[in-house]
């Protein structure tokens, strides 16, 4: 358990070192990268990758994946717009609220689907990825409404996802809270730890009497709900919702959660070093351009770091794996 505890704490320490790395770079080139606006810019485009990620990290602990969040933030992005359509007066906690429902709505869809109906994961939201999609498309179709403006949502709603609070952005202090609440419950909780039994070994922890499908359904409405809270927080930032929101968000949160040092084959991982992977690649992209990167690079960040943290992750599994090896030999003998 403590060369666990070691192999994480590392991880998360190199992901905080490469970090300060590229904003060094990046600050030399342009000190303004590190100035108070710059900073807060950089905290405010990572967070709501971060909450997509902590979500995620739930999943992908259980050896699970939701490819479908891009879909299900698009569709609550949408959502958030439409009640303003309907109601320029609408609260922005309601609007909060309605969407964590439909994201836990889509979430618990994917879930029954995983849990009880016994699909893998990664075709279930494979699937969906296109229907959600579909879904949002078809809505903004039968409404004739194929993007909403800021003209058209309320000014507090506006000026929640641009505000902050002692200098920190209300989506920065949103995604601290979901960090703190998920990092708490993972370790603190039997429910939570119970998580990392079953990526450990499905049928072991089965075996041991812990409800796996009940948790892992209950992993995807909860990381659904992160979702839809995300769509309403870019539309809150953004302004301007239209049916392609969220397109392509699947893989930049995978690879933060990757990135973060959380075991793509499950039983591993924190919801801080997907946090931290999540807030290194968005200052990663948002450096490329001021170090003179061409644009079309900049999609191919997140996949090469998958493929490096994969890569990474599998090499030290198979030398955890030859050392607890050499380890029973020396005690047989």
């Amino acid at each position: 358990m403590n060369r666990v505890h070691s192999l994480l704490s590392g991880r998360e320490m190199s992901i905080v070192g490469a970090l300060v790395a590229v904003v060094a770079v990046t600050a030399f080139v342009n000190p303004s990268f590190v100035s108070p606006q710059g900073l807060h810019d950089m905290f405010l485009n990572a967070s709501i990758i971060a909450l997509l990620a902590i979500g995620q990290t739930l999943l992908v602990i259980t050896r699970n994946i939701d490819l479908s969040v891009g879909s299900v933030m698009g569709l609550t992005a949408y959502l958030s717009g439409q009640m303003f359509i309907a109601d320029s007066g609408t609260p922005v906690i309601v609007v909060m609220l309605a969407g964590m429902a439909l994201g836990a709505a889509c979430g618990a869809f994917n879930g029954a689907l995983v849990a009880i109906a016994k699909v893998p994961a990664l075709v279930v939201t494979l699937g969906t990825l296109y229907v959600f999609r579909g879904i949002d498309y078809g809505w903004a179709s039968a409404t004739g409404v194929h993007q909403i403006n800021a003209d058209q949502m309320s000014p507090e709603f506006l000026s929640f996802g641009s505000g902050s609070v002692l200098g920190i952005p209300h989506l920065t202090l949103i995604a601290l809270v979901a960090l703190g609440i998920a990092g708490y419950a993972l370790h603190n909780w039997r429910s939570g730890r119970e998580l990392y039994a079953i990526g450990s070994n499905p049928q072991a922890a089965r075996l041991a009497g812990i409800p796996a499908g009940r948790r892992v359904f209950t992993s995807f409405v909860i990381s659904g709900a992160l979702v839809g809270l995300a769509g309403v927080l870019h539309a809150s930032y953004f302004g301007t919702i239209n049916a392609s929101v969220g397109t392509g968000k699947e893989l930049a949160v995978v690879a933060a959660v990757v990135v973060g040092g959380v075991a793509i084959f499950g039983g591993s991982g924190t919801v801080l070093g997907a946090a931290l992977g999540a807030l290194l690649l968005t200052t990663i992209t948002g450096a490329l351009p001021i170090l003179g990167v061409p644009a079309f690079w900049q999609r191919a960040v997140d996949g090469a770091a998958l493929l490096l943290a994969i890569s990474l992750d599998r090499a030290v599994m198979l030398r955890v794996a030859e050392r607890l090896r050499k380890e029973r030999s020396l005690r047989r003998v």
